[in-house]
């Protein structure tokens, strides 16, 4: 791994773990036990640098998305792999990551609202015509209101106002609001598959 791979990865954790305003440049130097110099070398300035990272997480977990979306026998199936994917995630996610990026580095808040509407509405509407067809969603779904209405969730589980930190658990609220969307979605045939996927899970 090359010195500028590893600030990104390392830097990366230290924004995950901490919050994104709560860390430092001189935070990620000492992290990595190199001078501030060397960050300096590779990223202008902390702007720059946290672009980078988030550029760097949006990618992996695109890339995450399509193979679990891809290897799934069908939607339902797909909709567990994901939930297993957002447990993973927000078990290494900041409370505040979503607010510090809107309120303080405004180029990375245009990065994640151009892969919302982008990448994660496109593959959001393409899973429920799937499950339609699989007979697993409900026919009558609009496709477009209710995969905007996911894109919205994801960011409503990180409202501070709605979910405060120090009363819900950010991964809790995550899956709670997928579990939700899933359910809705459902056929009875898809209600099954659902109840099949949670045993093996719990018995897992």
């Amino acid at each position: 791994m090359d010195t500028r791979e590893r600030i990104l990865q390392e830097a990366l954790f230290l924004f995950l773990q901490r919050g994104i305003k709560a860390v430092s440049m001189d935070d990620v130097a000492t992290h990595l036990g190199v001078s501030k110099k060397t960050i300096y070398k590779w990223f202008a300035n902390k702007d720059e640098l946290v672009y980078e990272c988030m550029n760097q997480h949006i990618s992996g977990m695109e890339n995450t998305c399509c193979q679990a979306l891809g290897n799934a026998n069908n939607a339902m199936e797909a909709m567990f792999q994901i939930v297993e994917m957002v447990r993973g995630l927000m078990r290494q996610v900041h409370p505040t990551i979503f607010y510090d990026i809107q309120k303080y580095h405004p180029e990375t808040w245009k990065l994640w609202q151009n892969h919302k509407d982008g990448f994660f509405l496109k593959q959001t509407k393409e899973h429920i015509q799937r499950g339609i067809k699989e007979k697993l969603f409900r026919e009558d779904i609009d496709v477009e209101i209710v995969s905007r209405l996911r894109l919205a969730e994801v960011e409503m589980g990180f409202n501070s106002e709605i979910y405060p930190a120090t009363q819900f658990d950010l991964q809790k609220v995550q899956i709670a609001l997928l579990e939700h969307y899933i359910l809705g979605l459902a056929t009875i045939k898809g209600h099954k598959l659902v109840n099949q996927y949670k045993q093996i899970t719990e018995e897992e």
